[in-house]
């Protein structure tokens, strides 16, 4: 799916309309706010955006993506006056830019291009660390064998493992690649919006439904549909989803006659799904449906091969995207990271990872970068060198961790450069020697732990 962020009210539809006529899937927002709505909802495979919004600005957009699904390929459209700006976010990660007026089968060719699944197949690209224990390796194999068979897979495990990555390494891997991929978070969906979202709906559908929509179900075509966390769903909507697997129809909200589906539908869960039958919240029918093919994500700390490569990925990943020299990482980090639970599994080394690289001190991260609560929870001289050494409360009271310290000499620092070019992001990122990007992430993690930056 490509979200069309774009404010002008000829420009924007006739977009959308080309997108559409070449065989894209595409969504369209006009401002920050309904871009930032989507990706709340679902990871687009590629976002294309006029770089001055009504609410915001390309580099908004651009953290909130990154923020939300990491990297996306990304095309920011400019007026010739915007072009240093739009430089500057092609620097901190954006694949181009475009200056307007554009020719629009350029921009086509262009987005083919990024979009485009890599040549070396799912072993290269977004898949090159995936599969790397033997375990993984033992299910990527399962997913090459069930890549060109259309049965409903299940992918099962804690939080964080990486289910979503499975099931676009299933799509990539069969001839369903060259076709929409979508992720609905069943979780994240309010029962107001679900069956529109899922279905589509009619004008005149409800209170509101001004315009014919598409449901994802229409929009992925033959492509893949994943449903995360589908033990989440209420249960009316179960009822629909089991009549799309056994009939493969569906019916837009309002409509009087069904529409076939086409694509693979892969389902995500880190719940028991079978206590949910028993326990009531989840229908028997459809979970016998669902799991044909069921397979678990083993949790990070029974793959430990995969922490090193993954952590040095996402630190490189991040130090380019941010524009920080911190990519490197110490061996003392290393051992650290190998010897942590890793609750959070995946998702929880790539915050901790980008975490690091944006507040790192020198180029090399080391493990009170990966763990900073490790010095604020361990006394000087205690021999500790694991995280979770407990300090004292007297002691934590009565002095700050270098942590604290340095979060604090960072926060004035900031505050500083601020009231000195009156609150302008950019000219404080050049007076602070930094990125436009890591600056603005700086002062959104501040502004999360209440602290009242302007």
């Amino acid at each position: 799916m490509i979200l069309l962020v774009e404010d002008d009210p000829v420009l924007g539809p006739s977009l959308k309309q080309r997108l559409e006529l070449e065989g894209f899937a595409a969504t369209h927002a006009t401002t920050l706010a309904e871009a930032r709505a989507f990706l709340g909802k679902r990871a687009p495979s590629f976002v294309l955006s006029d770089i001055r919004l009504p609410d915001g600005s390309g580099a908004d957009l651009q953290a909130e993506i990154v923020a939300q699904h990491g990297s996306v390929p990304t095309i920011f459209m400019t007026a010739y006056g915007s072009l240093d700006q739009a430089v500057d976010l092609v620097k901190g990660g954006a694949r181009d830019y475009l200056a307007k007026p554009f020719d629009l089968d350029d921009l086509v060719a262009r987005i083919k291009e990024l979009a485009a699944p890599s040549e070396g197949g799912p072993s290269e690209g977004p898949f090159a660390t995936f599969g790397l224990s033997p375990a993984m390796e033992v299910l990527r194999a399962t997913l090459d064998r069930l890549a060109e068979v259309d049965l409903p897979v299940l992918l099962i495990g804690e939080t964080g493992t990486g289910k979503e990555v499975a099931a676009r390494y299933l799509h990539a891997a069969g001839s369903r690649a060259s076709r929409p991929f979508e992720a609905l978070n069943c979780g994240q969906v309010s029962s107001d919006l679900a069956d529109s979202m899922l279905f589509g709906h009619e004008r005149g559908a409800f209170t509101g439904a001004h315009d014919r929509r598409a449901g994802i179900l229409e929009t992925v075509a033959d492509g893949t549909l994943l449903l995360d966390e589908i033990g989440e769903t209420r249960h009316d909507l179960q009822l629909k989803l089991l009549r799309v697997l056994q009939e493969r129809t569906f019916r837009r909200l309002g409509a009087t006659s069904d529409l076939d589906f086409h694509g693979r539908i892969v389902c995500a869960t880190n719940r028991d799904l079978e206590e949910a039958v028993r326990d009531g919240a989840f229908r028997e029918d459809l979970l016998f449906r669902l799991n044909v093919v069921t397979l678990r994500l083993p949790p990070l700390r029974e793959r430990r091969e995969e922490i090193e490569p993954l952590l040095k990925r996402f630190a490189h990943a991040a130090a380019a995207r941010l524009g920080t020299s911190s990519g490197e990482v110490a061996e003392t980090a290393l051992a650290v990271a190998r010897g942590h639970d890793w609750p959070g599994n995946i998702r929880e080394l790539r915050n901790r990872v980008e975490r690091a690289v944006a507040l790192a001190s020198g180029p090399v991260l080391g493990p009170e970068d990966l763990f900073p609560e490790w010095i604020s929870q361990s006394g000087a001289g205690t021999g500790s060198s694991q995280p979770g050494a407990i300090r004292s409360q007297a002691s934590r009271d009565a002095f700050p961790s270098l942590a604290e310290a340095r979060d604090e000499a960072e926060r004035a620092h900031i505050e500083r450069a601020l009231a000195a070019t009156d609150g302008r992001l950019q000219d404080a990122a050049e007076l602070l020697g930094v990125s436009r990007t890591t600056l603005w992430e700086k002062i959104r993690r501040y502004r999360q732990e209440g602290h009242a930056l302007t």
